[in-house]
């Protein structure tokens, strides 16, 4: 893909994915101007990127769409179910073909506009309002245009004469009709310089935008650079201030020696110059770290579409409610999550919700609401999904999980324990499959996601109320403020989100159960030593931190040495129950670092559950 098209693609799918949330707004607001005319401007952008990239199917279906909300906007046409279906469809189909290309495919390649998409635009534009039987739904429409169209594609504007550029319908392709209505005499016999054109690949359709709005020119403050680099940049920072602490750190050992005279002043001078270079260091790492920042908004705005078009597959009447969007989470763990929370939206209107009659007979509003909601709690980011459906039985859970031989008849005795089987693979409560779920596969993923991001999910569940699934994950994966511990002589980091506070631990512990207990200000709380769980040699461990988990508990170590915050390795080689990775401290010394999802179940090291033969 050359320059030109890989800068079009880029900006063309933001506009697309813009113009998915606009219509899901305007379907429930048909009187919003600002949004029709929102959706119109990014199809008349898109088309004139498209003209002239010569993608004629593409510009036949952004032609037809910008003719419908010309047609809305100005009142010749309503909104209607129909007028919102074919938008959608046509956003679909414009967005397919951008990935198509993003993927690497080439223009000639791609398929033709399918004749449904264009008799349903037309439809739209007539003025028709609801939509025939015979329509094709979202998913069929999406897997067609997927496919090499047999249809003759709708007749595209006009962008090449015998093999030339015509350059006066591109221009029309580009600049808005009301920018030359006075003036149409004159343009239509004057040529329009390739700079045209030009420009309007060098600034994304920002001038077409501001010429419909009225605004005035204003200059783009950003640049595109690959995510490759930017990680690079960040492992560069990292690894420059764990050598100014490493160096700092020797600096002050060599500091106790006594200097005197010039030696002196030039370990004066050197203590300066690394106080400096740490400050420079540790703002180009926090720098670094804001470029791979960005809002979780990015990834909700594609679910109220995924929720509409499942939910009326359904049957059912469903409400996707979205909190916290502006929440900043490093880049890629935006880019994991999309899977998880698709199989949690799945899960959650195809075994939650339940359907009108049901709903009716419990009391409960015919309309159900899933929320969505994302905020920051000291170092980590949450993302909590919640459905007023029917809530999880756990007793069924347990039942079914014995059913399947995937647990024995003594296993997950409590009921947060029992609910957190839905995550084993080959786990379902349904005993047919159907399109949406019922194989036993999905919810393994969500967990497998997260935890392979550091990150930890808890359910709560209340039968006939609904259930709410809750996830923590680090903000920025790579530095992490961190707790040094050491047991058994091990250096041991733990993240220091979970610590509440440290505390001394007597020789000898009163006992509950055979198990060793501390009371921490009234309260009783289970010790588990560290170093037990990892399987080192044991120790005489006579301090506690106290882990904020969801069932609080002492972890027991030999000793803590302060706070730091490391830049974390994942361990790729091999895996440690427990361990999610190593860092260097400002010693140098190795530190492994124990998974916050570990230590929020308990520092237990549970086997993985064998299928039935």
């Amino acid at each position: 893909m050359d320059d030109m098209l890989k800068e079009f693609v880029v900006e063309a799918l933001d506009l697309a994915n813009n113009v998915e949330e606009h219509l899901l707004s305007l379907e429930r607001n048909p009187e919003d101007l600002n949004t029709l005319n929102a959706v119109f401007r990014s199809f008349h952008t898109i088309k004139g990127g498209a003209g002239f990239m010569n993608l004629a199917a593409m510009v036949s279906a952004c032609h037809l769409t910008e003719n419908l909300f010309d047609a809305l906007r100005t009142g010749k046409a309503l909104v209607t179910p129909l007028a919102i279906e074919a938008a959608l469809q046509a956003s679909g189909f414009v967005g397919n073909q951008l990935k198509a290309l993003a993927d690497g495919a080439s223009p000639e390649s791609l398929p033709a506009m399918p004749f449904a998409l264009e008799q349903i635009l037309v439809d739209a534009i007539d003025g028709k309002a609801e939509v025939p039987v015979s329509a094709p739904s979202l998913m069929t429409a999406t897997s067609e245009m997927a496919a090499p169209a047999q249809e003759t594609a709708a007749p595209a504007a006009s962008v090449l004469t015998s093999g030339e550029i015509d350059w006066i319908a591109l221009y029309r392709a580009v600049v808005p009709a009301t920018a030359f209505d006075d003036v149409q005499a004159q343009q239509e016999s004057a040529a329009v310089p390739p700079s045209v054109a030009a420009e309007f690949m060098q600034t994304g359709g920002e001038a077409t935008a501001k010429a419909d709005t009225g605004k005035g020119t204003a200059i783009e403050e950003s640049i595109r650079i690959d995510a490759a680099k930017l990680d690079a940049l960040l492992e560069i920072a990292g690894e420059s201030v764990q050598a100014a602490n490493q160096a700092y750190v020797l600096l002050e050992k060599l500091m106790q020696f006594k200097f005197e005279g010039q030696a002196a002043a030039l370990m004066s001078a050197l203590a300066e110059t690394l106080g400096r270079a740490s400050r420079y260091s540790g703002e180009l790492q926090r720098a670094s770290l804001s470029t791979r920042m960005q809002p979780v908004g990015k990834l909700f705005q594609k679910f109220p579409r995924l929720v509409r078009e499942l939910a009326k597959d359904l049957g059912k009447d469903v409400e996707l409610v979205i909190a916290g969007a502006e929440t900043e989470v490093d880049r890629v763990v935006v880019d994991s999550l999309y899977d998880p929370l698709v199989h949690m939206l799945r899960n959650a209107l195809d075994h939650g919700i339940e359907d009108g009659v049901t709903r009716a007979a419990k009391g409960k509003p015919a309309k159900a609401v899933i929320s969505l909601n994302a905020w920051q709690e000291a170092s980590s980011v949450m993302i909590e999904l919640t459905d007023d459906g029917r809530g999880m039985d756990a007793d069924e859970l347990r039942r079914k999980a014995i059913g399947k031989g995937l647990i024995g008849e003594s296993a997950a005795p409590s009921a947060e324990e029992a609910y957190q089987l839905i995550f084993l693979p080959g786990f379902s409560t349904k005993d047919v499959a159907s399109s949406v779920s019922g194989r036993g596969v999905g919810m393994d993923v969500v967990k497998t996601a997260v935890e392979k991001h550091r990150g930890a999910i808890r359910i709560d569940s209340v039968l006939g109320t609904g259930t709410r699934f809750t996830i923590r994950l680090p903000i920025e994966l790579s530095i992490v403020p961190t707790m040094l511990v050491r047991t058994s002589g091990a250096a041991l980091g733990m993240p220091l989100s979970l610590v509440q506070r440290v505390v001394e631990l007597p020789e000898e512990l009163m006992g509950v159960g055979g198990s060793p207990v501390f009371r921490d200000q009234g309260v009783p709380l289970p010790v588990r030593s560290l170093g037990g769980v990892l399987g080192y040699e044991p120790s005489t461990d006579r301090v506690g931190v106290v882990i904020s988990a969801p069932q609080p508990y002492i972890l027991a170590v030999d000793s803590v040495e302060g706070t730091a915050d490391l830049v974390i390795k994942p361990m790729t080689a091999m895996s440690v129950p427990g361990i999610a990775g190593t860092a260097r401290s400002a010693e140098g010394e190795l530190v492994l670092i124990v998974g916050l999802s570990f230590l929020l179940d308990g520092c237990r090291i549970i086997e993985a559950p064998r299928l039935a033969a």
